[in-house]
């Protein structure tokens, strides 16, 4: 390091011109024209002219990788009896309620296996059997959020659930 050289310190930010050297001590000027005093270990030249030789390299940029699945798309189960089965007289009220709970479970785990986040299940207003079914297997389980209406609860015939 020599008289002229322009230095900046390596743990700070600040740099300057060399106004003089004496032994390990290095004095210079900075910009705003203060005078400060460091040792050379801590200062390091700052030489524009070692960086024209190296040539720009472009690098791909890479992106996140997406998942195949759309996590927009949403599926639907329409828990209506009629539409789960074909005869659906041939049923008593037992039996279509526990098909119907089958239907559920069925479609949540589908849900979750193939990275839906979201699903909507219509299950009818009626008389409130089938939605407290759905309520409380939904209370049940874990990595998922519904909305849980108190005010509405005999008012809508659906609930959307967002699988986490």
């Amino acid at each position: 390091m020599k008289i002229g050289d322009h230095v900046s310190v390596i743990d700070e930010d600040l740099e300057g011109k060399i106004t003089s050297v004496k032994q390990d001590t290095v004095y210079f000027k900075d910009d705003h024209g203060f005078v400060h005093e460091y040792q050379k270990e801590k200062l390091v030249l700052k030489n524009a002219s070692i960086y024209e030789e190296l040539g720009t390299v472009n690098k791909k940029v890479q992106t996140k990788s997406t998942s195949q699945k759309n996590p927009k798309i949403h599926k639907v189960l329409d828990l209506h009896f009629e539409k789960l089965v074909e005869n659906p007289k041939q049923y008593d009220a037992t039996e279509r309620l526990f098909i119907q709970r089958d239907h559920l479970i069925e479609t949540i785990e589908f849900c979750r296996k193939n990275k839906i986040r979201k699903l909507e299940i219509i299950h009818g207003i009626g008389d409130g059997v089938l939605q407290k079914m759905v309520h409380d297997y939904l209370e049940g389980q874990t990595n998922l959020e519904f909305e849980d209406h108190e005010f509405f609860y005999h008012q809508t015939g659906k609930v959307t659930v967002f699988i986490k």
